[in-house]
């Protein structure tokens, strides 16, 4: 079982391991790896009888990066840039993408559900790339990123969560009072607070709750073996850091470390959170090619 992670410092960061803990220094020059915006032009993936789905996409070696953002966001956030600006300048491959429904892909965000973006990675792996992948997911996406490293796990080599929020909606909703969730349930819609937008709030359909049921991980071990690598905020206030933690007791890879930032928030995308994404990614990558 993972280690649980008890203290950390505020200008550095603590890293637990089946190993233990250890510090992870941050001390090359962020602008080394995201000083630059490459400039790349949209691309769209044709499905038979699917919504298009919008993508960006650097050919090179392997292993390749894919991205998976977070809900309700996009392949234009700051990690996604900075992934590809990185994966750009040592020569591997990279893919970022939208989810059906999101950003420039095709579809109504609605009419969605975890099943269905699922299906939209698993499409962006057998389609668009080759060979092994290290799925670095934000959010949803970090619980993307483990029913995918599940559903392929002959293509998925390491992956990276960051802020990884597996099971969220369902359990946040579960954890409701009983009125709420009778209420819920009637009107067919759940009004979520956010910061992020400018209602203030998300609407989520109770059917989507229901259907992400279907996909909840925590309930049992994890059949994932590759390396991982969880990235957690201690100040994230929408997914709690103590997610990454059940999320690495249940995982069975012997290769497992969470990395914890005192001050980091649920985004993770200061200067300082974007040079620990990079250089996790870096040290996989070179574990992938040296061993």
């Amino acid at each position: 079982m993972a280690a649980v992670v008890l203290r950390s410092w505020s200008r550095g960061v603590v890293r637990a391991s089946h190993g233990g803990i250890t510090a992870c220094r941050t001390t090359e020059p962020l602008h080394r790896h995201t000083g630059f915006r490459q400039k790349s032009s949209v691309q769209f993936l044709s499905r038979p009888d699917l919504p298009k789905l919008a993508y960006q996409n650097i050919k090179g070696k392997s292993p390749g990066v894919i991205f998976l953002p977070g809900f309700a966001s996009n392949m234009n956030g700051q990690k996604a840039v900075a992934l590809e600006e990185f994966c750009k300048s040592l020569g591997h491959s990279y893919v970022r993408f939208d989810y059906t429904g999101c950003g420039a892909s095709e579809g109504e965000a609605e009419t969605c559900t975890i099943g269905k973006w699922k299906k939209d990675v698993l499409t962006v792996i057998d389609e668009l790339t080759e060979g092994p992948q290290i799925l670095v997911g934000s959010s949803m996406g970090g619980w993307l990123m483990l029913l995918v490293a599940i559903a392929r796990p002959d293509r998925t080599a390491a992956l990276v969560g960051v802020s990884t929020a597996a099971d969220h909606f369902v359990s946040v909703f579960k954890s409701l009072p009983i009125e709420a969730k009778k209420e819920i349930e009637e009107k067919g819609v759940w009004k979520v607070a956010t910061k992020y937008n400018e209602e203030g709030f998300y609407s989520i359909s109770y059917d989507f709750i229901k259907e992400a049921e279907n996909h909840c991980v925590l309930h049992s071990p994890i059949p994932v073996t590759c390396p991982v690598r969880l990235i957690h905020g201690m100040k994230d206030d929408d997914v709690p850091w103590h997610v990454s933690i059940q999320v690495a007791d249940r995982i069975l890879s012997p290769d497992l470390d969470v990395t914890l930032r005192k001050h980091g928030q649920h985004r993770m995308s200061d200067k300082d959170d974007l040079k620990l994404l990079v250089y996790t990614v870096d040290d996989l990558i070179d574990k992938l090619t040296t061993n």
